[in-house]
């Protein structure tokens, strides 16, 4: 069996394709149910954020691996295979595992050394592990990723490199201005009241933004978030929600809008954008200033119209515009210690994946051998009847002592030689030269698969 990875990104695909391919947490569930029906996949895990769809896979044929998923993509984002295939990357064994490293040490987003996938990876672990459809290497390796991520950011200053994609939203739409400064005083409307949305109110709340309006579907989550957002900064913030109803009000009121729903259709149309407008020049007619209205998109699919782009008075910025400037930003360089990281960790997981495919092996040679020795012990008894407790005890313990002295040393370099490159082969040895039955070694293989479901997190 081995891991596959098929996905598309921001680094692969544009922001219209993206957009149309985003799927909901509903259906990344159905997706990991038909990816563990179809007959190459024995585990399953699917990334998705906003600038990313990914589906993990342990298969036993590649072609049909490859095959199967980008079907499996295709069909539950709604994007036909042909549009689809153009963008696709496929990613097998090692350089699967290089790829999804270096996306949790934040190497591969869209802004270089963002934190924030670290949750979405650890989110997808749980899905996984809530499901069943990840296995003993899923769970390996997603666990593994989540250390190796935290580990880059401990030890190099990655965190330099890069910001959450909030905080780099905030510095487009300042226009190179400093965040704080400029965002103090202003009204702010947050729309959602999801993971992302959350960073983004806690991003303004330090930021100084004089109120702060949440508005979600529902609203307690909203209030839940406001209740939180007050007991962190004290009462020199306004903070507010209101329910989605609201959102129109509360735009011609707002100076600073950042969005980000898991809806499917847009949130803000062009029309309530330019009415807000509107509303906000009349008020500036009456004596009041003019101001621009900033609005930052960070959902996917995206949640204000593009439309809003042509408005007088307006100041969009979304995925795409994201895309395009993080394209020409400095990478720190520190980003080449945590490739360093990322190379050394992909090493260590494919000799500790290789040992420990050997190890059910292992356990059944030694089960064999202990089976073996109580068998001639029992042959003993039956022989010298007449023997003591304690010359059969001694016996019994000299004839272990001698098979566990033979196995030692094959078992111990089995296992260093199976840790290195080329070393999956000599499983197969071992059960040859001993003559193992493969279903006592499937068996012990069975056994160890069931076992990292419980009590993970």
């Amino acid at each position: 069996m081995s891991l596959l990875v098929v996905g598309l990104s921001h680094r692969s695909a544009p922001v219209s394709v993206l957009e149309r391919a985003a799927i909901t947490p509903e259906t990344q569930g159905k997706l990991l149910q038909d990816a563990l029906a179809a007959e190459p996949a024995s585990e399953a895990a699917v990334l998705a954020t906003c600038n990313r769809i990914e589906l993990y896979a342990e298969v036993d044929k590649f072609h049909a691996g490859v095959a199967e998923l980008s079907t499996l993509l295709s069909v539950h984002s709604g994007v036909g295979l042909d549009e689809l295939t153009p963008y696709l990357y496929v990613h097998y064994e090692d350089r699967a595992v290089h790829h999804l490293f270096s996306v949790a040490c934040g190497l591969d987003s869209m802004v270089i050394g963002e934190g924030q996938i670290l949750g979405q990876i650890k989110d997808a672990l749980a899905l996984g592990q809530e499901l069943h459809s990840a296995g003993r290497l899923l769970n390996d390796l997603f666990q593994r990723a989540l250390r190796v991520g935290k580990r880059a950011h401990s030890e190099t200053g990655i965190d330099r490199a890069g910001q959450s994609l909030v905080t780099f939203g905030l510095q487009e739409l300042a226009a190179g201005a400093a965040v704080e400064p400029w965002a103090a005083g202003k009204r702010a409307l947050v729309i959602g009241a999801g993971s992302m949305s959350s960073l983004a109110a806690t991003t303004l709340a330090r930021a100084g933004v004089m109120e702060l309006v949440i508005a979600n579907r529902t609203l307690d989550r909203a209030e839940r978030l406001t209740g939180i957002l007050a007991e962190q900064t004290g009462p020199e913030l306004r903070a507010r929600a209101v329910p989605m109803d609201d959102v129109a009000t509360e735009l011609a009121r707002a100076d600073l809008v950042i969005s980000c729903t898991g809806a499917t259709g847009l949130v803000l149309n062009g029309e309530a954008v330019d009415e807000a407008v509107r509303d906000r020049n009349g008020s500036a007619e009456s004596g009041g200033a003019p101001r621009t209205l900033h609005l930052l998109d960070l959902a996917m699919p995206r949640d204000i119209d593009a439309a809003a782009h042509r408005i007088g008075g307006v100041r969009l910025v979304d995925i795409e515009t994201l895309a395009e400037a993080s394209a020409d930003a400095p990478m720190a360089a520190d980003v080449d210690r945590v490739r360093g990281i990322v190379s050394e960790e992909v090493a260590a997981f494919g000799a500790a994946q290789r040992a420990a495919h050997i190890t059910p092996t292992v356990v059944a040679l030694r089960t064999m051998a202990a089976d073996l020795v109580a068998g001639e012990i029992a042959r003993l008894d039956g022989r010298l009847p007449g023997l003591g407790d304690k010359e059969r005890a001694e016996i019994a313990q000299t004839v272990r002592r001698v098979v566990d002295k033979l196995l030692h040393a094959p078992t111990v370099r089995v296992k260093e030689l199976a840790g290195e490159p080329g070393g999956a082969g000599y499983a197969d040895a071992l059960r040859e030269l001993f003559d193992l039955d493969p279903q006592a070694v499937a068996a012990v293989s069975r056994a160890d698969t069931n076992e990292p479901n419980r009590g993970r997190s």
